[in-house]
């Protein structure tokens, strides 16, 4: 079976500055697949080369078959984004924010819209919030929102930029449920930017390590197998919350 997502020989640099560079990894469908790594490492740059909001200084990535740098829109049609803080439109309910990716990109009526949109709030845990605002509710039913508007249009693909940031520990954790109930339930591939540790050993089935000093990647597979066997300083500090030798 070919990867759902390839990035081959992926490097960014802004001007002189080198971010990382030779980077390669595939993520299979039904993965749920984390990048993760220190601040400044490149994590979220590489979650927007994946989208195509920002086009690779060299290397190729395809999306279901698709080139990014050829054929983004074809791309995009098969991505759902919650990005780090939610990005709710404050002015709308969280009924309206589920519902805006379908106005825009479909021509369905408008009540067939809200029941959609009544459906993934439902399957986030918040069907009974629809009517609410974002400033209404707390940052634990802000990422759940964020989740069901990506989620609108039915992407086999959903890339989750921190979704346990900010969050407690038990909000975390149910969020952590949330993400393997979907992906068992919807059958979708998530692809997770995170550098929460526990969020990672709880649901990553692989994972991608990016390096800030190393310029690119450190580390490919399985988190517990990293966190067991890496003979990597920053790996085995990383996942063992060490200072790094």
């Amino acid at each position: 079976m070919a990867p759902l997502i390839s990035i081959q020989n992926v490097a960014q640099k802004f001007g002189t500055r080198t971010i990382f560079k030779n980077v390669s990894f595939n993520i299979e469908p039904g993965e749920i697949f984390a990048i993760l790594g220190g601040s400044g490492c490149g994590k979220s740059t590489l979650l927007k080369q994946i989208i195509g909001l920002l086009a690779p200084t060299s290397g190729q990535i395809t999306v279901a078959g698709h080139s990014v740098a050829d054929e983004v829109e074809a791309v995009r049609k098969t991505i759902g984004v919650m990005f780090q803080s939610g990005a709710l439109f404050g002015s709308m309910t969280l009924l309206e924010n589920v519902a805006l990716p379908l106005a825009v990109f479909t021509d369905l009526p408008a009540a067939a819209r809200n029941e959609v949109a009544r459906i993934k709030l439902a399957l986030v845990g918040l069907g009974a919030a629809a009517a609410r605002l974002p400033a209404e509710i707390s940052g634990g039913m802000v990422k759940r929102a964020a989740i069901a508007r990506a989620l609108a249009l039915d992407p086999p693909i959903l890339l989750l930029d921190e979704p346990s940031a900010g969050l407690d520990p038990i909000t975390s954790a149910e969020i952590d449920r949330l993400i393997l109930d979907l992906r068992d339930t919807l059958g979708a591939t998530f692809v997770v930017v995170t550098h929460e540790l526990p969020s990672i050993l709880a649901i990553a089935g692989r994972c991608a390590m990016l390096d800030a000093k190393a310029q690119g990647l450190i580390a490919l597979g399985q988190p517990r197998e990293l966190q067991a066997n890496s003979t990597i300083p920053m790996v085995k500090a990383f996942f063992n919350r060490e200072t790094p030798s």
